[in-house]
């Protein structure tokens, strides 16, 4: 029952781990999820020196027993843990008090982690002799609720899917009391079986009911109100708010001070708490819209005929009815979440007026980017209005801002498809005195411009903006649009931009003939760009598919520089690489606290000569194993198309084929594995190295497959590579097995800090380098651990004793 039991401990703990990235989203800002996430996984490590550490009470006499207990109680500290973290509201403000709430948050979110970490420590290290096959469960579960959770949270929700995690986790605990000697313990595990199956059952179908009892009380610090509709998906939490039958002002942040001053019935519609969009009640008549028009996010629309049109974030369908409005012909509306699509023609179609019934429009769920590079289209106008990214999807990876429809090569792609007389309009937020924004997506079009053979970009581009001024410092003083032609704008066009912005009250910052701030004039000129870009007090260069952090403008070499965080809205953005930073000092921290405290606790009972190298081993491949995981992630999800992608295809096939590699490495007896571990490693390393060589150009070769061809194609190429990466750990502890046995729970937990270490520090290099530079720097730590194995191998067998 032993493979049973870490096969479900290990199910539950990764789906919680993910779980909670989600539902974190909704109830922290998005860089604390990130933090909370990190520290939480830090408790692993914890159980596994809580093991190393009391050695008599984990002792191989009352090792079933113990492992039993932490099984059982598994379950039920996910459940308290979980609702005692609800119960706290998240607000960051610089009072002790709220520190301590902050703190004691991220220790309560960690308890969980703690216990599996127990569980699954005494697992891999109380049975040297099966530990590929242990590790091998112990991946293939892991591997197994990538996919799992996907669908639980899908027919349930986020707070209820912790239940069945819960209950998941209680299988695992059934299957370790089965095997032990305590009949209490049986009885126990069997009375949370029931009750949390009991649980998770009878709440989700509340949730179908529309009427959860155990629910997100806080968002943000602030009390949520219960919405008309709410949905959770692997990547988002739709939510509807207001009163269909109340008309409300006209909403848009573009507006121009003299649009019609008009009441519609309107819903909103936020991802999150936080991304927001409107419903606008529609009956086919689009008189009443005539408000559109006067919106600078569809400045375009007054450039040229507009045939075909393509909308990126149909949202609740408003650029779809602002093509309309100015007579398009045909509009593809493309959203990756298939939820808002459901919600806005499905759920509240009757107010939509049923948009995906019209034959002018056709709505497609798929990734952007992914849609138009195997589109065999071409559009008139491609709009993206105000697309964020400030949520933490269930991938894991995706907490810093990465985006894929704002690099250079995502803007090649939509220039691309275009027609001959076509537009790209693209609206961001406006700060008056800095507006990096703007500035930044003019650095994409320029150097997708020139990638496309454009010698004078400046003739190409122009930018119109509605500012608001007055409005508070923690808002944007309005909204710009950029607009990027195929083909150079003509004077006429040029008139009737200057003309229409006057009408409406708009702006033109910069066009071919003017500009209103000169950075605008320096970013499309070739000459000393690079030193420009690099002089500029924040990153505006032009983010590519290496480095997609395009709402990350803050340097960590500038984290310094407090001035830089004090940015309006864009502050949260700022203050996420500044907290990120703040991270990575701390793990650093806390991994080095992993190795000292032990060594200090225990100096006058181990005879720690030789152990030097698996210390370096186990950090090393905890380092590489996450550096290479995490960068995967980032550089497959662009090509795959789709968070759900991002987690069930890459986090699952690296997961399985590492178990099958762990389970291949079951031949390797405890005497032989120096000499076998030598040549797997070796391997290892030369196939990394291969990999890292091909992937990115198998990765633009494949983007514009069909999706299916996609994952067939991304699960080839991970496969291989997550073979070799899963025998490094069970080599290494059967190595150390049989020359330090004393010290594998040591071990064990030095590869988990290791790889929190690594998660946080993946990022730091993606941002500060690229995503192939964390890839290599993953490359090399294997490479060290290849050295170190050599050298421990050379330790004479039982050489450290406790």
């Amino acid at each position: 029952m032993h493979y049973v039991g870490i096969f479900f401990v290990a199910l539950a703990t990764l789906m919680y781990e993910i779980l909670l990235t989600r539902i974190f989203s909704v109830t922290m800002l998005y860089h604390f999820a990130f933090v909370a996430l990190s520290i939480a996984m830090f408790g692993m490590t914890a159980g596994a020196l809580i093991v190393y550490l009391a050695p008599s009470f984990f002792s191989a006499r009352f090792l079933s027993q113990r492992l039993a207990a932490a099984a059982v109680i598994f379950p039920v500290a996910i459940v308290l843990s979980f609702m005692t973290e609800l119960s706290i509201p998240f607000r960051v403000q610089t009072s002790v008090i709220e520190l301590y709430a902050i703190v004691f948050r991220y220790v309560v979110i960690a308890v969980p982690f703690v216990v599996s970490g127990v569980v699954i420590c005494l697992m891999l290290t109380g049975f040297p002799r099966r530990v590929s096959r242990l590790y091998a469960a112990d991946l293939a579960g892991a591997a197994l609720g990538c996919i799992l959770l996907v669908a639980v949270i899908g027919w349930s929700d986020g707070p209820t899917a912790v239940l069945w995690v819960a209950f998941l986790a209680s299988v695992g605990g059934v299957a370790l009391a089965l095997d032990g000697r305590s009949a209490s313990w049986r009885r126990a595990s069997v009375i949370v079986l029931a009750v949390l199956g009991v649980a998770a059952a009878g709440h989700t179908v509340l949730v179908w009911r529309g009427s959860p009892i155990f629910r997100i009380v806080y968002s943000k610090g602030v009390v949520e109100t219960r919405p008309l509709y709410e949905k959770w998906n692997s990547y988002s939490r739709v939510r509807v708010m207001g009163n269909p039958d109340v008309e409300l002002p006209v909403q848009g942040w573009g507006l121009s001070s003299r649009a019609p001053k008009k009441r519609l019935r309107q819903l909103h519609l936020d991802i999150d708490a936080w991304a927001g969009t409107t419903m606008t009640k529609f009956d086919g008549d689009l008189a009443p819209l005539e408000h559109l028009k006067y919106d600078v996010t569809n400045i375009a629309y007054y450039l040229r005929t507009q045939h075909s049109a393509l909308v990126i974030g149909a949202g609740g369908g408003r650029d779809v009815l602002s093509a309309l409005a100015f007579g398009a012909r045909s509009v593809t509306a493309v959203d990756i979440n298939k939820d808002i699509l459901r919600t806005v023609n499905g759920r509240f179609g009757d107010f939509t007026g049923h948009l995906d019934r019209d034959p002018r429009v056709r709505f497609v769920n798929d990734e952007a980017r992914s849609f138009v590079a195997r589109s065999p289209d071409r559009f008139d106008t491609i709009q993206i209005s105000l697309i964020d990214t400030w949520a933490a999807t269930a991938a894991g990876a995706f907490v810093l801002g990465e985006n894929s429809l704002y690099t250079v090569e995502a803007w090649t792609t939509f220039l691309n498809h275009l027609s001959d007389q076509g537009l790209l309009s693209v609206s961001r937020w406006y700060f008056h005195s800095r507006p990096a924004e703007l500035f930044r997506t003019t650095t994409i079009a320029v150097e997708a411009l020139r990638r496309l053979g454009v010698t004078d970009p400046r003739r190409h581009i122009t930018i119109v903006r509605h500012m608001q001024p007055g409005i508070g410092t923690e808002t944007p003083d309005g909204v710009g649009t950029i607009i990027v032609s195929r083909r150079p704008f003509t004077d006429d066009e040029l008139d009737t931009l200057d003309r229409e912005a006057a009408r409406l009250a708009f702006d033109v910052p910069f066009s071919p003939r003017a500009a209103l701030d000169e950075t605008f004039v320096r970013l499309t000129q070739p000459d000393g760009l690079d030193e420009f870009l690099r002089s500029y007090p924040i990153n505006i260069a032009a983010p590519t598919d290496d480095s997609p952090f395009f709402f990350n403008m803050l340097r960590l070499r500038d984290l310094a520089r407090t001035s830089l965080l004090d940015f309006g809205s864009l502050s949260h953005n700022m203050k996420a690489v500044a907290t990120l930073g703040i991270l990575l000092v701390t793990v650093t921290g806390l991994t080095t606290l992993c190795l000292l405290l032990p060594l200090w606790v225990t100096r006058h009972r181990v005879e720690l000569a030789g152990a030097g190298p698996f210390f370096v081993f186990f950090i090393a491949i905890g380092l590489g194993f996450m550096l290479i995981e995490t960068s995967l992630m980032q550089r497959l999800i662009i090509a795959l198309g789709h968070p759900t992608y991002g987690l069930s295809v890459v986090l699952f096939s690296l997961l399985l084929s590492s178990g099958l590699g762990s389970y291949l490495t079951s031949n390797v007896n405890v005497e032989g594995v120096a000499e076998a571990g030598r040549s797997r490693l070796i391997g290892l390393v030369a196939v990394l190295a291969i990999f890292g060589l091909l992937t990115p150009a198998i990765v633009t070769r494949i983007e514009p497959m069909t999706t299916t061809a996609r994952i067939l194609a991304a699960v080839a190429i991970l496969f291989p590579a997550g073979v070799f990466m899963g025998v490094a750990f069970p080599l290494g502890m059967k190595l150390a097995a049989g020359r330090t046995s004393g010290l594998t729970a040591w071990f064990w937990g030095l590869n988990g800090a290791a790889s929190v270490l690594a998660s946080v520090l993946s990022v730091c290099i993606a941002l500060t380098w690229s995503i192939s530079t964390a890839f290599w720097v993953g490359w090399a730590c294997y490479a060290v651990a290849l050295a170190s194995f050599v050298r421990a191998g050379n330790v004479a067998p039982a050489k450290v004793q406790v």
